[in-house]
C-alpha cells in the first residue's frame, strides 16, 4: 500500500464478544466506507496494543455502506472522534 492508496478511517464502533474478541469498525469521514477488524483481547494485552482513534487503510480494504442512516451515523461519529482525539490516541 502506498500513501496514495491509504485512507484515514476513524473508529465508529467497538463491540466485545463473548469469545474474547473485539470487533472494531472504522469509517471514512463521510461514512460511506468502512473497514472492520477483529482482534483477540488476549493478543492485545500480550502485545500491549490498544485501539487507536484512527487507522490508515488501503482502499482495497474498504467496504461500501449502502444504508443512508448508517452512513449518516458513521459520519457523525467520525466527526465526534476527530474533534476529541488525535489519530494515534488510544481510545
Amino acid at each position: 500500500m502506498t500513501d496514495a492508496d491509504a485512507v484515514r478511517c476513524w473508529l465508529v464502533e467497538r463491540t466485545y464478544t463473548d469469545r474474547g474478541l473485539v470487533d472494531m469498525t472504522y469509517a471514512t469521514p463521510d461514512g460511506s466506507q468502512t473497514h472492520r477488524r477483529q482482534v483477540s483481547t488476549v493478543i492485545m494485552r500480550q502485545r500491549g496494543s490498544g485501539t487507536t482513534a484512527a487507522v490508515e487503510v488501503g482502499t482495497e480494504e474498504l467496504d461500501a455502506v449502502d444504508d443512508d442512516d448508517m452512513r449518516e451515523r458513521y459520519a457523525t461519529e467520525v466527526e465526534r472522534m476527530r474533534s476529541g482525539h488525535d489519530p494515534d490516541d488510544e481510545v
